[in-house]
């Protein structure tokens, strides 16, 4: 039961909605947060927070329940808590993030987003659909034969996870792939397809001079098996190699850009993209930068913010296609992407990645802070300027926002908020969520 204290303070939120009165908007918060992360209707309270309190009978309550059954679909069954704030009764709903998701309104589906509620869209219907029963949708089986999976492939690729010692594969392949789950009722899933077969997916990358001036480019179609590979060649076509001496006799090759990052890159957007869109991943490679963009947002829930930490949680659009790559050794641990790149940029002091989600997609830019870029901070300064720079353009950013744009791990930048508070150059106005930093002259 909430504290009358603490209900006075509460303010809306992701997890939090006010109402003045029960009624449908009521319903549709209570489904936005079951598809969500759980949160509590207030009724009795304005927008602005101001206590205008309800009537509550003997069976109000009651009703309030039975329409909520009736109107949701799998039916909601929220906490209930009635408390008095300054002489005024509010009734407080609350739901936990629902199990089996997505949770209708009337056949509608609605999400809390931020302190709103966003009606879902066909795929983002899907997507609920999929995490709810947990299951992802290259595990679907198509309408192909078997015939159509490349035979030499499949041989490659079980020699390739014999050799790697996560699992040991001894059975004939058609055995093997069936326990993997790539085959299902004698049908290859679209994983099986996307790894051995013609799928009809492409990869779009190309080498350009400026945003109007294109170089060389290549449509790659092939299975992802072949296809990460003549990614891979492409790019080391068009970046620099040089050589540096330790003082021994030997040279040591040392790329442009480290190439484990690139292909951690290019493996999370093959692995995590959206293949309900027909559209390409888009690789664009430019003096200073390279540029990934795939089609589908991050999925699950994740945010981009999250992905500046270091003990993140990995969701996985594509179960199949991840395992695969696993059990292959080209993915190290599920979840670990980022942080892998974080340290291999380690060795690369003059580079860094940005991420975005633009429009339907996913991007990743990965540029050398020498260069001129369109991100708005100047990657010329020393980083404590940097900080400052995004501060002064936006004083309610948070560190983890912070880190993300810079392409550094949080950590990294909570010492530097923390050393400009200690030099007098900044200090923060108000609490983490409605607070913001002031720059000091």
């Amino acid at each position: 039961m909430l504290k009358d204290n603490m209900m006075v303070k509460l303010k809306e939120s992701q997890k939090v909605e006010f109402k003045t009165s029960f009624g449908k908007e009521a319903i549709i918060s209570l489904v936005a947060f079951a598809n969500a992360q759980g949160g509590k209707v207030i009724i009795g309270r304005s927008d602005d927070g101001r206590v205008t309190g309800v009537d509550i009978g003997p069976e109000t309550l009651q009703r309030y329940l039975n329409e909520i059954k009736t109107a949701t679909y799998p039916q909601l069954i929220p906490n209930t808590d009635v408390s008095e704030i300054d002489g005024k009764t509010v009734v407080v709903f609350e739901i936990n993030e629902y199990p089996v998701k997505p949770v209708s309104y009337k056949n509608r589906y609605y999400k809390r987003v931020k302190n709103s509620n966003h009606l879902l869209t066909l795929d983002e219907i899907v997507d609920l659909q999929q995490q709810g029963l947990n299951i992802s949708y290259d595990a679907y089986p198509l309408n192909e034969r078997l015939s159509s999976l490349d035979i030499k492939l499949i041989e490659r690729f079980v020699n390739d996870v014999n050799s790697r010692g996560r699992i040991n594969l001894k059975d004939d392949l058609v055995t093997n792939l069936t326990k993997l789950k790539l085959i299902r009722n004698d049908k290859p899933t679209l994983a099986a397809m996307l790894l051995f077969g013609d799928h009809g997916y492409s990869t779009h990358i190309g080498r350009f001079k400026s945003e109007e001036t294109i170089i060389d480019d290549a449509l790659i179609k092939d299975p992802l098996m072949v296809a990460i590979e003549e990614v891979m060649l492409f790019i080391k076509k068009h970046i620099t190699l040089a050589y540096e001496f330790d003082g021994g006799l030997d040279r040591k090759e040392k790329w442009e850009y480290p190439l484990e990052a690139i292909r951690e890159l290019l493996l999370n957007a093959v692995v995590h993209r959206d293949y309900k869109q027909t559209s390409d991943i888009v690789i664009k490679i430019f003096d200073g930068r390279i540029i990934f963009t795939s089609p589908g947002k991050l999925y699950g829930g994740l945010k981009i913010e999250d992905l500046a930490r270091d003990d993140y949680v990995s969701s996985i659009r594509n179960k199949l296609l991840a395992e695969a790559f696993y059990l292959m050794g080209d993915i190290e641990k599920y979840g670990t992407g980022f942080i892998r790149i974080r340290q291999q940029l380690l060795d690369y002091p003059d580079t860094s990645f940005h991420l975005s989600e633009v429009g339907d997609s996913f991007r990743v830019e990965m540029l050398k802070t020498t260069q001129k870029t369109t991100q708005k901070t100047t990657q010329k300064k020393p980083l404590r300027e940097q900080i400052l720079q995004l501060i002064g353009e936006n004083p309610k950013i948070s560190q983890r926002e912070t880190a993300v744009t810079l392409g550094l791990s949080f950590n990294t930048v909570k010492e530097y908020f923390t050393m400009l508070k200690k030099e007098k150059r900044i200090k923060r106005l108000g609490g983490r969520k409605e607070g913001h930093w002031e720059i000091l002259e």
